[in-house]
Parts: C-alpha cells; structure tokens; sequence
C-alpha cells in the first residue's frame, strides 16, 4: 500500500541549507512557515519547503548552490523572475522571493509598479534554527503579509499567525478571528 506522503523540509535540511548560504556570504532572511519556528526558536509544524527572501544580485549564487546539492528550477504557472521554486528529487523544495533594496532599505518585489515592498522593519527580523541565528521576516512583517494573503487562510496559515501574535503580544488580523475549528493541524510538541 503506498501512503499519501508530503514533502518535508526537516528542521536539519533547513539549517544545513542556511549554513550553505552564510557560507557563501549570501544574505537570505527566511519567510513562511519556517521564519515563524525561526522567530520561536522552535518547530511548531512540519514544513514542506523553506521560503527564502534575497536581494537579486545574490539570486545566482544561491541558486548554484541548490544546484550542486541537486535542487533543479520548476517552472510551473506561477513562476515569475522574482518569485520561483526549486527541488530536489527526495520532495524538499526552496521557494525564493527575489527583491531590490532601495535606498531607505525597503525590498522592492517584483515589478516596482507593482508596489510590492518587503519594508525595512521587515527585514530586521532573527531567529534561530536549532541554535544556529538566522535573519528572518520580523513578527510584524509576517502577520501583515500573512493579512494581505489574496487566498483564504489555510490551516497551517490559522496556526502560524494565532501562534506569532500570542508569542509577541500582536493583534490577531480580523481574517485569523474566526472560531472555525482548526484540528486537522496539529502543532509538534
């Protein structure tokens, strides 16, 4: 019988990922579900990708990197210059969100025209994966991103936002208010 069986990116895949790119020298601050364990220096969910947020000058880099670790480029619908995917052939994956700082530290995402911005608080966020310091999306800057999502709120996306703002003493964004039950998701210990 073959089970039904989601990608995971580990808590160990995603450090070692991390240490790979501050090897490099490679600016990343994560995002997603993973900046959320990061912010809490904790996992709180199994994750099937690491979201990353990098300048544009350091995307090349880091996508060699996957490379000789055998991440490959998908393209698939959603593919856009400054938004991809790659994976790996065991499932995990890394989704990049490419920006350009402006000159008061604002990450321009995608097209300027567009007005998609990481804003410079944003960016000042850290956390930690299993003791290892990383930069990642500020508390702030994921419940607001998390608030502007154009699609319902998921599960996990209930789990995550609720968690981040009991931690850090946040408003919980109107769309996250609901008493709808949540149990399919259930947090690791």
């Amino acid at each position: 019988m073959v089970k039904n069986h989601m990608p995971e990116m580990s808590l160990n895949a995603a450090r070692a990922l991390m240490n790979h790119f501050e090897a490099a020298g490679i600016p990343v601050w994560i995002d997603g579900g993973w900046a959320v364990d990061a912010l809490l220096g904790r996992e709180t969910r199994s994750h099937s990708d690491l979201d990353i947020a990098l300048e544009v000058r350091h995307a090349e880099a880091a996508r060699n990197i996957l490379e000789r670790l055998g991440f490959a480029y998908v393209i698939d619908c959603d593919t856009k210059p400054w938004n991809f995917v790659m994976a790996h052939e065991d499932g995990r994956s890394v989704d990049f969100h490419l920006f350009v700082l402006d000159a008061s530290g604002n990450g321009i995402y995608g097209p300027a025209e567009d007005n998609d911005t990481y804003p410079a608080q944003t960016l000042r966020g850290r956390g930690s994966l299993d003791g290892l310091s990383v930069r990642c999306l500020s508390p702030e800057g994921l419940i607001a991103f998390r608030a502007e999502y154009p699609y319902p709120p998921r599960d996990r996306d209930f789990q995550d936002v609720r968690t981040i703002c009991r931690h850090f003493g946040l408003p919980i964004p109107p769309k996250y208010r609901t008493d709808v039950d949540r149990t399919r998701y259930t947090p690791l210990p």
